[in-house]
């Protein structure tokens, strides 16, 4: 039988896969937010993910963009891009799953397939989902509708590494339907697939994925504290370490995004939900969610060793988005490097030519500046931006005592950096 597929979400994840899905089969792209099917009608991905060539190709291979319901109630391969982000007690959120999973139950039938690309912990698919598909729909779960879980690797911003250049992991609820699931993403997946054995198996490879590189940098960003207080620089040392064939290329830096800042998390809840205390991943979320405020204190003891004042004194922050070259603001941590030097009485800018300036002013309620034209006590670069490598930032400075401090060591010459 010949798919006809519905990718709900349109993200960073699920515009990029309904694109490369459209060049094969007939697809239909939906997401709850009505600007946002505007925005692709029109030919517009503010995610910048895909180009408008590339949405109005999609379009071309008749792929319909809606919000409504019944436009998806005729496919019978559903697959989940929908965020899972963590609520302020740093919990997993899985509300926007379980509505996702409520709409697909409205218009499930009879030998359809329910595919979840978004990162939770082990065991969340068959626990939390399908009871949900059950429920709204009636029909049973692997008797009357099947499920599989092929966990997004997509990387925002990253131009080289797309979504069919990545070997990508699938699953299914029985082994027929694993098969199916894995033939499914092999027709478009140049980079090969990976049946994994279980459903729970590709949940916790995803989430591993991002809880390893976490702990990685964390180690990165905890050698920058002591080789900082030792007077040695951090990115000297690695540079030399480096020369070893198997030592790991990791950076020190601000770690948030809704990946890497956010995933271990949904691992940490389930292991305490069996009752282990998971002591090394929680350490590592620890140290990297407090980078911002170290980075702040670190800005201004440099401040007041070259004589500022820091009360009143005016602060350029250089990128607010969580990664370089890449317009996404979520889960940003350069928000506590902002909000600590806000908390020591300076004034501070905010400049990044790709975050949306609307979305900074709703989510941070920051109004970004147009374009970079004062004089600053102090100027941090926060994010690696390609743009920032050709400004000139003797120009920006209020005087010869102006400090710039290179969290991403990114420039030639700073007073500081991790």
């Amino acid at each position: 039988m010949q798919q006809k597929i519905a990718i709900i979400g349109l993200g960073y994840v699920g515009l990029p896969l309904a694109h490369a899905f459209s060049k094969k089969y007939e697809v239909v792209g939906f997401d709850i937010a009505q600007w946002r099917i505007d925005e692709l009608n029109s030919g517009i991905d503010r995610t910048q993910e895909l180009s408008e060539a590339q949405v109005k190709e999609a379009i071309a291979n008749k792929m319909k963009f809606t919000n409504v319901l019944d436009d998806i109630a005729d496919c019978n391969v559903y697959i989940v891009t929908v965020p899972t982000p963590i609520d302020k007690h740093k919990k997993p959120d899985l509300t926007p799953l379980i509505k996702a999973s409520e709409s697909i139950g409205k218009v499930l039938k009879k030998d359809d397939i329910v595919i979840y690309e978004s990162t939770v912990y082990p065991g969340a698919t068959e626990e939390v989902c399908v009871p949900v598909l059950e429920k709204v729909s009636g029909l049973k779960f692997n008797e009357d509708f099947y499920c599989g879980y092929s966990p997004e690797r997509i990387n925002p911003g990253d131009k080289e590494h797309t979504v069919t250049k990545i070997l990508k992991v699938t699953s299914g609820s029985t082994p027929e339907v694993a098969k199916i699931v894995d033939d499914l993403y092999a027709s478009i997946i140049t980079a090969g697939t990976h049946m994994a054995p279980s459903i729970k198996v590709a949940e916790a490879a995803k989430v591993i994925e991002n809880s390893q590189r976490d702990i990685n940098i964390a180690f990165v960003n905890e050698l920058a504290i002591i080789f900082n207080k030792l007077g040695i620089d951090t990115e000297a040392v690695l540079k030399a370490a480096g020369t070893k064939w198997n030592f790991l290329p990791f950076r020190p830096g601000l770690v948030g995004g809704h990946c890497i800042g956010v995933d271990p998390y949904y691992l940490t809840h389930k292991a305490q939900e069996v009752g282990h205390n998971p002591e090394i991943i929680l350490a590592g979320r620890r140290l990297n969610d407090n980078m911002g405020i170290y980075v702040a204190n670190q800005v201004v003891k440099l401040m007041i060793k070259k004589g500022h004042k820091i009360e009143g004194a005016n602060v350029l922050v250089l990128g607010i988005t969580f990664k370089e070259n890449c317009p996404d603001i979520r889960n940003s941590r350069v928000i506590d490097v902002i909000r600590e030097l806000e908390e020591f009485g300076t004034d501070v800018s905010v400049y990044d030519p790709w975050a949306d300036k609307e979305e900074v002013q709703r989510e941070y309620s920051i109004d970004l500046l147009g374009s970079l034209s004062g004089k600053y006590d102090a100027i941090v670069l926060a994010v690696a931006h390609d743009e920032f490598t050709s400004i000139e930032i003797d120009n920006l400075k209020a005087d010869d005592k102006a400090i710039v401090y290179d969290i991403k060591s990114k420039l030639k010459r700073s007073d500081g950096k991790l």
